[in-house]
């Protein structure tokens, strides 16, 4: 008998768990944050290149992508990061840096 139940059929409210691996094209909301709190949102597949997001984002605010500076965790985003990649979740935040130019008198 003991093997009968080793066997029996899961219950109903549990949902087999799939691999994050095939999660790749299931697209992520994640917001950008400025040093003044602005926040502005993107919606992106998993497997994306997170300096697609950048251009985009430098674009909506009349930057240059060269002159912010993105920065997840604390750490800057590399050009080949992707949200899989960094572990990224659902609203997640990246946090955005104006590049600080000068300090001559």
């Amino acid at each position: 008998m003991a093997d009968e139940l080793e066997n029996a059929p899961t219950q109903e409210n549990e949902l087999p768990v799939e691999p994050k691996a095939e999660d790749a094209n299931t697209p992520i909301n994640i917001k950008v944050v400025s040093s003044t709190g602005e926040e502005v949102f993107f919606k992106i597949k998993r497997n994306t290149k997170l300096s697609k997001l950048q251009l985009a984002y430098a674009q909506k605010i009349g930057k240059d992508v060269g002159t912010i500076r993105f920065l997840y965790d604390g750490e800057r985003i590399q050009e080949d990061d992707t949200p899989q990649s960094l572990d990224m979740e659902e609203n997640d935040a990246i946090d955005v840096m104006v590049e600080q130019v000068g300090g001559r008198r």
